[in-house]
């Protein structure tokens, strides 16, 4: 029942995405960070300890509650209804999948360089990733683009895949609690670099299995799409460390490799520039194309990804009863 909960998600999510309208939970947790966050920060020393103590404090209860709460939700709906539960879970997997709203607002990033309209482009890519656009060129829009949509293969799609697969929605949403608490508050700035060191390590540590698998259904996928599956394993080999995360390079690298671009390199955050080693072979110029085919590569490693996951959990379930 769990497996068809996720499946009907990821097609509810492939159908329908995140429509504006729709209140989503993911929106809840980040207010949750944001107010936890103000509580927490009175309640420790303004120290190096303290804040890091705060920093935990703060994961342990936004994540605590992200799991806590849909658990209570579906238990009391069971209660009810099976069919009630099963409907929650459902639309729950539908939520927390974001491949279709990430294809459509990195496509939006597409469509305003097609038409030639750089500061709309510029615009459209900062509501998806956390560097400066401001000043960003074409060929830095595109790069930008593309390595959100190659790093969120894992983040916002096979990773969440993985949790519900093993513990339903409510480890699904713990999970995006580790997600969004690390994109929130795990910035290694003034502000945050004690307060959010925990959240960041812990994001490290649980997308780590996820981050390979990605990589791993992105080179076996690359062919089925046209692209280069050889060379984005070799890429893959040399330059999946090229990254302060253990996790990003994984997908960058077999992205820029299916691809034959270079990804990676310097980029500004809230106004200063930091050095990054490059990603990938310089065999041709970035292209707005790119952006799509990125998101074609992401597609069908999230649909192979779903498909090993389901075989891996049928045979489970035949080991254990």
């Amino acid at each position: 029942m769990r497996a068809s909960a996720v499946c009907l998600g990821f097609i509810l999510d492939a159908v329908f995405g995140d429509p504006h309208w729709l209140w989503h939970p993911i929106c809840a947790i980040g207010s949750l960070i944001a107010k936890a966050e103000r509580i927490v920060r009175r309640l420790f020393p303004k120290t190096a300890k303290g804040e890091h103590a705060a920093g935990v404090l703060l994961w342990c209860v936004v994540c605590f509650l992200s799991f806590a709460v849909p658990f209570v939700i579906l238990w009391i709906s069971g209660m009810v209804h099976p069919a009630l539960q099963y409907v929650l879970e459902v639309l729950f997997c539908y939520q927390i999948f974001a491949r279709r709203s990430l294809r459509d607002e990195s496509l939006k990033v597409y469509a305003r360089l097609a038409e030639g309209d750089l500061d709309g482009a510029r615009l459209a890519v900062s509501y998806i990733v956390g560097r400066d656009t401001a000043a960003l060129t074409e060929t830095g829009v595109v790069k930008a683009a593309v390595e959100t949509v190659a790093e969120n293969a894992s983040d916002g799609v096979i990773a969440p895949m993985l949790f519900l697969l093993i513990g339903g929605a409510p480890l699904g949403f713990f999970y995006k609690a580790v997600n969004t608490l690390d994109s929130m508050v795990g910035y290694k700035n003034e502000k945050y670099l004690n307060l959010g060191r925990f959240s960041a390590r812990m994001d490290d540590l649980f997308n780590w299995i996820p981050a390979r698998l990605s990589a791993f259904c992105m080179i076996l996928g690359a062919r089925l799409v046209g692209f280069d599956g050889k060379n984005a394993l070799r890429i893959w080999k040399r330059d999946r460390r090229r990254h302060a995360s253990p996790n990003s390079a994984q997908t960058e690298s077999a992205c820029a490799g299916a691809l034959h671009i270079q990804l990676a390199g310097d980029a500004s955050y809230f106004g200063k520039v930091y050095q990054k080693p490059t990603i990938g072979d310089f065999d041709r110029a970035v292209e707005a194309e790119d952006i799509d085919r990125a998101n074609r590569l992401m597609t069908v490693a999230s649909v192979i990804a779903l498909l090993l996951l389901l075989v891996a959990a049928f045979i489970m379930e035949l080991l254990i009863y």
